[in-house]
């Protein structure tokens, strides 16, 4: 089976644009997506990037410009300024981690749903409520946001060197087992092909 590691962080905007999409190309070509949730200000700091508070003036601006032409490309609600923005990543993080490793719900809807807690919906996703909402929706036990912190917070620290390690800079971002990269929602497009082309 064709293999997908998708790394994102739970508060990029573009990692929410991205929507469901990455599982409906995965189901296509019979591959497998594995969450990598990692802290994205750190691989920024690893990999040469700036956080968008830091950035120049103008790129802050079209920066909102571009979330909002997207948005209404694909018909996604959007806040450009959440109030709940940036929260704490790590516990929404460690709640996809446990899920995934729990199985037995729907990692895509899970993933959009915190993603789209931040984006459209004006909800902390720190808070273990949302997060427990977020977990049940998608078909998952909520004790999952109380389960596994440990091995959570492992994993969490280990997707960033994965990442490193892959060449992944920024998220959205999508690494095939045959190595291919693909950063941005933007280029879902050029990775289904990418899957099409290899099983060919």
């Amino acid at each position: 089976m064709a293999s997908i590691d998708f790394y994102f962080s739970t508060l990029s905007p573009f990692s929410y644009l991205a929507g469901t999409r990455p599982w409906q190309i995965a189901a296509r070509h019979g591959a497998e997506v594995t969450c990598k949730p990692l802290d994205i200000l750190a691989l920024f700091a690893r990999t040469g990037g700036t956080p968008p508070a830091e950035r120049h003036p103008a790129r802050q601006e079209y920066r909102l410009i571009e979330l909002q032409r997207q948005a209404d490309k694909l018909g996604l609600p959007i806040n450009l300024k959440p109030a709940h923005w940036p929260a704490n990543a790590a516990p929404s993080s460690y709640a996809i981690i446990a899920a995934q490793n729990a199985g037995g719900g729907d990692m895509g809807r899970l993933v959009q749903s915190i993603l789209r807690a931040c984006w459209a919906e004006e909800k902390d996703i720190a808070d273990d409520t949302v997060i427990r909402a977020c977990l049940a929706g998608a078909g998952f036990d909520p004790a999952l946001a109380d389960s596994g912190l440990l091995a959570g917070a492992e994993t969490y620290a280990q997707n960033l060197e994965d990442a490193v390690t892959a060449g992944v800079f920024g998220a959205p971002f999508w690494v095939t087992a045959d190595g291919a990269r693909f950063w941005g929602q933007d280029r879902l497009e050029d990775l289904d092909a990418h899957l099409a082309e290899a099983a060919a």
